[in-house]
């Protein structure tokens, strides 16, 4: 049913039953001792850093000045640290690609993980993780993804994508906008501009919440099996309303803003940095 609460929140409760050129890095700015790397390095306004992990948590911070530095530590029990190699690159587009490869003919680019013909990350005898400490300067974009470890992005002031499965995802930009996408852990996402595309939220085991300014104009989608859904804007529902998958039109509508769970709650806020 849908019901304001007494702070004027609208809400529904939920009965439990790209393909670049690429060129190596300067490597005057990259430097690797034993289980740490380190790298820095000017970043034109508006270009993307993207960090590609399969095995351990990315946490992004602001820096200052024009540089990105990008620092990886590999932790281990044990696995063989050897075998995981973490590598730089300068796309011919001016974005910084960082890379965790867990064997020596796996590689990456902008679009994901290519292996090879070695089993890579499914070796189960290498426990090797890598976890990556970004610092990034004003209006530089983001692009996180790992596989089994949490995102934590702070001090961005540009548009955001974070990707995980096994983690959670805490990103904020004070421009934007963030998309955030992870399978178990919950999602938060906070920006001081939502734009004017699709934004996508989702998990399977895990709440979400999105915090975005006000005004919004959107035709939003929310949908949660256990848990409920909440939202600090009006909504303008047509039709027959489902506790379970709300669709509503909030302001003028337009753009699509998708929000979905199965084990968790969903809260739209109205905020923003």
């Amino acid at each position: 049913m849908l019901r304001t609460n007494r702070r004027g929140r609208h809400s529904v409760a939920i009965v439990m039953v790209t393909g670049a050129v690429l060129m190596p890095v300067n490597l005057a700015g990259a430097q690797s001792s034993g289980d740490e790397f380190h790298w820095q390095g000017a970043v034109e306004s508006g270009r993307t850093v993207i960090v590609r992990n399969l095995n351990g948590g990315v946490r992004v911070e602001r820096g200052s000045g024009d540089n990105v530095v990008i620092d990886a530590r590999k932790k281990w029990r044990r696995g063989d640290p050897s075998a995981v190699r973490i590598e730089a690159l300068a796309m011919s587009n001016g974005d910084i690609l960082a890379c965790a490869l867990w064997n020596e003919d796996a590689r990456c680019d902008e679009d994901g993980y290519h292996n090879g013909s070695r089993r890579g990350r499914n070796d189960r005898s290498n426990d090797v993780s890598v976890e990556f400490v970004v610092l990034v300067p004003e209006r530089v974009k983001l692009d996180m993804n790992t596989v089994n470890g949490d995102l934590r992005i702070t001090g961005a002031t540009a548009a955001v994508d974070a990707h995980t499965v096994n983690g959670s995802i805490d990103a904020s930009s004070m421009g934007g906008p963030v998309r955030a996408e992870t399978v178990n852990g919950s999602v938060r996402a906070e920006m001081g501009n939502s734009g004017t595309d699709d934004l996508s939220y989702s998990t399977v085991n895990g709440s979400i919440t999105v915090i975005v300014p006000n005004p919004l104009s959107a035709d939003l989608r929310m949908e949660t099996v256990n848990g409920t859904i909440e939202s600090d804007f009006p909504l303008t529902v047509s039709g027959r309303i489902n506790p379970r998958h709300v669709r509503a039109t909030v302001g003028e509508g337009g753009r699509r803003v998708s929000l979905k769970t199965v084990n968790g709650s969903i809260k739209l806020r109205q905020g923003g940095l």
